[in-house]
């Protein structure tokens, strides 16, 4: 081997060495972008978790209070036993169930379902109330809630058929009782 093919064997190693250097590097540059990304992705799912755990007991609570007619059967199965624990509550301690979700809460305050806070208004009457006097007694006890007649009225529908309240109709109108009442 002459010197003048191992300066040229010599240039080719140096060339593809730097070459795979260069190409290493890129990889190393890719791989930690998509560490960065997995990071990233690592901790939103961690903290999905952590919202998931902290809300079990409310498997409804990240929703609107407008949007419960669709519960999903989760929360179905959870009703009877915020309910058990209405019953067993003195009527003017309402404020001790909707003060439950804001607790969990982590800088935000979550405000009571609708339909929860129909029932509360529901659970202090003896006899049928109508939707529009419901919404008023809503507006007056809390000023920050401004539902429409319509979202009231489907909310009360919607926890007819979750069985939490009952309809009457009197004539044309349409009234509504809390079930609890009828089955103590």
């Amino acid at each position: 081997m002459t010197s003048q093919s191992a300066a040229t064997l010599r240039s080719r190693y140096v060339a593809q060495a730097a070459s795979d250097l260069e190409e290493n590097r890129r990889r190393q540059k890719e791989l930690e972008e998509r560490l960065s990304v997995l990071k990233q992705e690592e901790a939103l799912l961690a903290d999905i978790l952590t919202l998931a755990e902290r809300y079990e007991g409310f498997a409804d609570a990240s929703r609107l209070p407008e949007q419960v007619q669709d519960e999903p059967a989760a929360a179905k199965a959870k009703a009877p036993t915020r309910a058990a624990a209405r019953r067993s509550a003195p009527a003017k301690s309402a404020t001790t169930t909707t003060t439950a979700p804001k607790a969990g809460a982590k800088g935000k305050s979550h405000q009571p379902l609708l339909g929860d806070l129909l029932a509360e208004l529901l659970d202090q009457y003896e006899e049928p109330r109508p939707a529009k006097e419901l919404r008023d007694e809503l507006l007056k006890k809390h000023p920050d809630r401004n539902p429409t007649p319509q979202v009231v009225r489907n909310t009360l529908e919607s926890l007819v058929a979750k069985g939490r309240i009952r309809r009457h109709k009197e004539q044309r109108s349409v009234m509504y009782t809390l079930v609890e009442r009828d089955s103590d």
